[in-house]
């Protein structure tokens, strides 16, 4: 039976896997092929952040207080493990060896045993004297320096105390959000190109846009050069080369921008940086140079695709160049 039910599933996961190798494949060989590359300066390695609302892009709503896991709990000067327990052994010890000598001291004054003073004689002699007055020291030393100790541990916890407001204060600061940082990003880009606006931008992305993919057709992209950084442009050359090199091209038609919406905006190091989410459709389909035919893609089935490029430019009113390709 269970050599049945294993050879079902077997059988079952290999059908699976011959589908998936047969089912027609969605073209990607567009500029960047459908895929990341490029450079997003410190934020590479970060997910680019979601469009904000349409109605309102930069819309601040009030702040949400949510609690922040990183927040620490309020400070509590720690309890030495067992203090109760050791102070009342201490004294309960202290109190058995004084009371003990007293003790004894009374039933050798009353004559039940040989007295330390005397010989033989009762009553407190001089040696007992100076016991009991070493151990009422002894005693006043102990609790003495378990007060000084104990207040100076207290001083130190309230000094803890003094610093904690202002830690606390800044772990609790939340992060900007996507908008709120748009918005900072665009303002910054603003103080050094006052011109700047972000339908215009749009617009200059579009055509910056059209360019490029028209240069990837062409397989040529010397037009477009001015508009791709070092980065980019090397690896568009790559897969040119290699189209070239199994003498196919990338055929892009009626291609159709829906939206191009900036979601994110920042400076550094001397750099503007902004990313924009492309919303379109085309006709994405490769053919053979030399017999014309179809080898990859569809000539009748249009594709749609999102897709984020971020351009860049020294600060101030410059040429903006693409330097990623991210895919959403």
């Amino acid at each position: 039976m269970y050599k049945r039910t294993f050879s079902a599933a077997f059988c079952a996961i290999g059908l699976a896997l011959m589908l998936i190798a047969i089912a027609p494949q969605e073209s990607q060989a567009r500029a960047g092929g459908g895929r990341s590359m490029g450079s997003r300066g410190s934020r590479s390695y970060s997910t680019p952040a979601a469009p904000p609302s349409q109605s309102s892009p930069y819309r601040q709503g009030a702040p949400q207080q949510t609690p922040n896991p990183s927040s620490p709990p309020p400070y509590q000067a720690p309890q030495p493990a067992g203090g109760g327990l050791f102070r009342n052994m201490a004294g309960g010890m202290l109190g058995g060896i004084a009371g003990g000598m007293l003790g004894g001291m009374l039933f050798r004054s009353l004559g039940m045993g040989g007295g330390w003073g005397g010989a033989g004689g009762g009553g407190f002699g001089i040696f007992e004297i100076l016991l009991i007055g070493g151990i009422i020291y002894l005693v006043y030393r102990f609790i003495k320096n378990r007060r000084e100790s104990t207040q100076a541990s207290e001083n130190v916890y309230s000094m803890d105390n003094y610093r904690e407001p202002s830690m606390q204060q800044s772990a609790a600061q939340a992060p900007l959000s996507p908008a709120e940082d748009m918005a900072t990003g665009i303002s910054h880009i603003r103080q050094f190109d006052p011109s700047f606006e972000e339908q215009l931008f749009c617009d200059q992305v579009l055509d910056l846009f059209f360019k490029i993919q028209s240069a990837w057709m062409n397989r040529d992209l010397l037009p477009a050069g001015a508009l791709l950084t070092p980065e980019i442009r090397r690896t568009l050359q790559d897969d040119i080369d290699r189209l070239l090199k199994e003498k196919r091209v990338n055929r892009l038609e009626n291609i159709a921008v829906r939206n191009v919406e900036i979601v994110e905006a920042w400076q550094e190091s001397g750099q503007d940086y902004i990313t924009t989410l492309i919303y379109a459709n085309l006709l994405d389909y490769t053919t053979d140079d030399s017999t014309g035919q179809v080898v990859e893609g569809s000539k009748t089935e249009p594709i749609k695709f999102e897709e984020y490029w971020t351009v860049t430019r020294p600060v101030g009113n410059n040429q903006w160049q693409l330097s990623a390709i991210g895919q959403k």
